[in-house]
């Protein structure tokens, strides 16, 4: 993809504004009609000359209302399996949450709460090996996660700002869910014990979140204290990847609130 600078960019608005004609500036500019096009409409509602309904309001630019509760489940899945593209600096930015495609209850859950946070801009679901990318575009992701930023989430500080926080603190299992929904499990381990000389199988459940970042997995681990969960640490060789959740009435307790996928 050929990404077009700022200078041609505000040369193609020049003229356009003087009331050349789209094509003719394509054409001039050796710009695809279709950029000149997009160009001109973002032009034109900045400055408030667009027909229709009003560029889409941000809960922290605007004031708009924030669905507090699916806010929660939301951050929780963009923490585990969403990022936030830019294609390119004229292009809106998409949230994209990858979920797999075993798990469809999910990813209904996920766009419905992706609705509910962005009730003004169209999501989609894209088809992809084995998933779907739930996505939404908006210009204020950043405002509402901003924990966005270059490179894997656990290669940077990740940490919450107070307003989310204080969502967190309000809706815990949402963001719980969240989570587990997109990089944890349910499970069933076994085990076998001697009973009278005969040995006897035996299966509990527990639950996994399974993330490489210390800070994300800290976010997860006081959320599941905050509500009385109890949990471990488990390591996959010598790292800490896992938060468990194991001893029957923590699991209890997550099967009422979370559950297993579906």
């Amino acid at each position: 993809m050929h990404f077009h600078g700022t200078e041609v960019r505000q040369r193609a608005l020049t003229l356009l504004r003087g009331g050349t004609k789209n094509a003719d500036v394509a054409r001039k500019l050796n710009v695809p009609l279709g950029t000149i096009s997009y160009w001109k409409h973002v032009d034109r509602a900045k400055r408030g000359e667009c027909p229709g309904r009003p560029d889409p309001k941000c809960p922290r630019c605007d004031g708009r209302e924030l669905n507090a509760r699916a806010y929660a489940h939301l951050l929780g899945l963009y923490l585990g399996d969403g990022h936030i593209s830019h294609y390119s600096a004229h292009r809106t930015p998409n949230l994209m949450i990858a979920l797999d495609d075993a798990w469809p209850g999910v990813q209904g859950e996920a766009e419905t709460s992706m609705r509910r946070v962005f009730p003004d801009n169209a999501t989609c679901r894209v088809r992809r090996k084995g998933c779907h990318n739930i996505k939404v575009y908006s210009l204020h992701l950043t405002c509402l996660f901003p924990q966005h930023g270059p490179g894997k989430k656990h290669e940077r500080h990740i940490a919450l700002e107070a307003w989310q926080q204080k969502i967190v603190d309000a809706h815990p299992w949402e963001f719980i869910r969240g989570l587990i929904q997109s990089d944890g499990c349910r499970i069933t381990n076994w085990t076998t014990r001697l009973v009278g000389g005969e040995r006897k199988r035996y299966e509990y459940p527990r639950y996994f979140f399974t993330n490489k970042s210390d800070d994300i997995r800290k976010l997860c681990g006081d959320a599941l204290t905050r509500v009385g969960v109890e949990w471990t640490t488990t390591a996959r060789g010598t790292d800490p990847y896992n938060i468990s959740v194991a001893r029957k009435a923590s699991v209890a307790l997550m099967d009422l609130h979370v559950g297993p996928k579906h």
